[in-house]
């Protein structure tokens, strides 16, 4: 597993990524340079560069945040119970440096029915 001290995550990223990645903040709806993104790839995390999602799971849930019915791999990533807002939502970080990367819910399409409703800035797009 990829563990860093906090010091060195904010020397690493952006203030906005760190916001995002490593104190589970939310960028704003429509405003991600993946939502409306339909290149052929693979979406890595940002802060370590594993491999997460691929274009071929991608799809349009109109929310505003890039969403994708699956992982690469079912190990990529990890999950977390996450009670803030005043709900229960399921917490999607990577695997290897457990960074924050959004959530997932149970209304996407098939063949899976998740939507995994991610933050543009906590992931890196490789061709």
């Amino acid at each position: 597993m990829f563990k860093l001290p906090d010091d060195e995550w904010k020397a690493r990223l952006t203030p906005e990524e760190y916001k995002v990645l490593r104190k589970k903040g939310t960028e704003q709806a429509f405003t991600g340079k993946y939502y409306d993104h339909h290149e052929k790839g693979t979406y890595c995390c940002a802060g370590c560069g594993q491999p997460l999602f691929s274009s071929d799971d991608k799809f349009d849930s109109g929310t505003g945040w890039p969403s994708y019915t699956k992982p690469t791999s079912p190990d990529a990533v990890s999950y977390r119970e996450d009670r803030s807002l005043f709900s229960v939502r399921v917490e999607v970080l990577c695997s290897n440096c457990e960074s924050h990367l959004g959530h997932v819910f149970e209304d996407g399409p098939p063949p899976t029915g998740k939507r995994y409703c991610m933050n543009s800035i906590a992931l890196k797009f490789n061709e």
